[in-house]
């Protein structure tokens, strides 16, 4: 027997019998405090349960402290899936769960600054059918774990939140509307707003942490006496040490092969090794290359059969014979392997527990993807790209990348981390002193020479900075395991091809000018990691050196 708010749903909607099959009857709202409050979004600077919830727990005015709890409550007259419903009725609560969740919207002193349609994972699946109400901790003392505290960190530290809120008085309002992604993005009205006056008081920085680093003696750099914008660097020392950006710990600065900038952060020094992730597949980008020039391996066009029997590994099909050493490089072999989607039989968190990373990634099936075509970002690929390597060269990739790389730059000191053959993992956390990755930067801004001996051929480093991607319309680019990135400085605009890594962690070749710039960080799996970095290069390091 349907229930009154269904028949009164038929009554006013004109729903069919099937559409009606689609709506969830919500939870009763019982609780005072949600009756008053509905369609409304209410602040708090604690945690208390909706139960003991009393109307002084509200704040219309709070000092905004990044170390204290901040909390909203969100209080709603109807279920996620049902204002879903309202957007497309002919889809069952699961696709509708599927294909939508709710749009926040950010204003700061009437101004939109972030938008975000929410991942539709985000949220138990229960709580979407039938919750009128729930509490999102932004900021909380107990470093709570929650979809919300990631949609706070991608509101202010990566889409300009924390420039909005400066010091001073600020209004924030925030809004919420249902969305739901078919063939086109659909979004419904409001259904729950608020805001609050935001109080955010200025950080007392010392000096000492807002001044230029001198830099000190023996870095095997030559120094650069050219000029740069201090007062840029100093803002941007400054934001830093008021923890603005985040876990930053160095960056360097080559221009014209000089030393021009060499500043530290966080406990971090000259001398540091910094656990880098993914640059490190950019080496092996370049051991390919240093390879085919040696001749121990033909070109980037030999294809897999010629390194393994792949009829010995699982889901073999003739497709697996025809993947290239290129489109491993570019990350498009048409492996069923996609970090980016937790589904994907090859996400690297797959690999990683087995206890042989080759024999995982040789064992996945293919797709129906032209090789060659489609950009996935593809870590289990890299990892291959390394065992031919390991068994093409003379002595093993370790030696060979000591004698072939690392010897002819003068870096000593650097760490490899290693896969469970014991082979160097090229997945990356490759270790090293932010000036030595500022020389394998230095070695591609120069053509692939060093002290004037020829390390990398320059037509690799050609085919390296092209971008096979130019149609994907979600990156900027992607070279031989290199990143495309265009910075605008004015009306200017800078082509870099780069090394990135989890955590904020790049090794940046600006095209057009002579200059190479290193960024280690470790705001590992931080939503804000690559965003802040990319902030810190175009608003910052970029008009410095340029004098803009």
């Amino acid at each position: 027997m349907k229930s009154t708010f269904l028949f009164l749903l038929i009554f006013v909607f004109g729903f069919s019998q099937s559409q009606i099959e689609n709506i969830v009857e919500p939870e009763k709202i019982e609780n005072s405090i949600q009756k008053k409050h509905l369609n409304q979004i209410l602040f708090l600077d604690k945690v208390v349960s909706i139960d003991n919830l009393q109307e002084s727990d509200f704040l219309k005015t709070m000092t905004f402290q990044e170390d204290k709890d901040f909390d909203v409550r969100i209080f709603l007259d109807n279920s996620l899936v049902n204002y879903l419903h309202q957007l497309d009725n002919s889809l069952t609560v699961d696709e509708l769960l599927k294909k939508g969740n709710y749009q926040f919207n950010f204003y700061v002193d009437g101004k939109l600054i972030y938008t975000e349609n929410l991942n539709s994972g985000a949220g138990k699946m229960e709580d979407k059918k039938v919750k009128t109400n729930f509490r999102i901790p932004f900021l909380n003392t107990k470093n709570e774990d929650s979809w919300g505290r990631y949609l706070w960190m991608r509101f202010f530290f990566a889409n300009s939140g924390m420039d909005a809120l400066d010091v001073g008085n600020h209004t924030l309002k925030i809004e919420i509307k249902p969305y739901l992604k078919t063939s086109t993005l659909k979004v419904g009205n409001v259904i729950a707003s608020g805001e609050i006056q935001l109080i955010v008081p200025k950080k007392n920085v010392p000096e000492e942490q807002i001044a230029i680093q001198k830099i000190k003696p023996n870095s095997g750099w030559k120094v650069s006496d050219e000029k740069i914008n201090q007062e840029k660097i100093r803002l941007l020392n400054q934001k830093i040490a008021e923890n603005r950006f985040r876990e930053i710990t160095g960056i360097v600065v080559i221009k014209n092969e000089k030393l021009l900038l060499e500043e530290y952060f966080n406990g971090y020094g000259r001398d540091s090794l910094n656990d880098t992730r993914s640059v490190g597949k950019s080496f092996s980008s370049a051991l390919m290359g240093i390879a085919i020039k040696d001749g121990h391996i033909k070109s980037e066009n030999q294809t897999l059969k010629d390194f393994y029997d792949l009829k010995q590994f699982k889901n073999y099909s003739s497709k697996k014979d025809s993947v290239t050493l290129k489109s491993l490089l570019t990350m498009s072999s048409a492996f069923d392997g996609n970090d980016e989607d937790y589904n994907s039989a090859g996400n690297e968190e797959n690999m990683y527990p087995t206890d042989n990373w080759v024999k995982f990634t040789l064992d996945l099936p293919m797709t129906e993807n032209k090789i060659g075509k489609i950009w996935h970002y593809f870590t289990a690929g890299v990892v291959v790209t390394g065992d031919i390597l390991d068994k093409s060269v003379p002595n093993g990739l370790k030696d060979y990348a000591d004698k072939k790389l690392f010897q002819p730059l003068g870096i000593t000191n650097y760490k490899w981390q290693f896969t469970p053959q014991n082979k160097p993992s090229l997945a990356g956390g490759l270790k090293m002193r932010a000036l030595d990755f500022a020389k394998f930067g230095q070695l591609y801004k120069n053509n692939g020479t060093w002290n004037g001996k020829k390390v990398l051929d320059k037509n690799w480093i050609q085919k390296t900075f092209t971008n096979y991607f130019a149609d994907n319309k979600e990156s900027e680019g992607y070279g031989y395991l290199f990143w495309r990135k265009v910075y605008k400085v004015g009306n200017k605009n800078f082509e870099s091809y780069q090394s990135s890594g989890n955590g904020g962690n790049k090794i940046i070749i600006i095209k057009e000018i002579p200059l190479v710039i290193v960024i280690t960080a470790k705001a590992y799996n931080r939503p804000y990691a690559h965003s802040q970095v990319d902030k810190i290069v175009q608003e910052y390091l970029l008009p410095a050196v340029l004098k803009e």
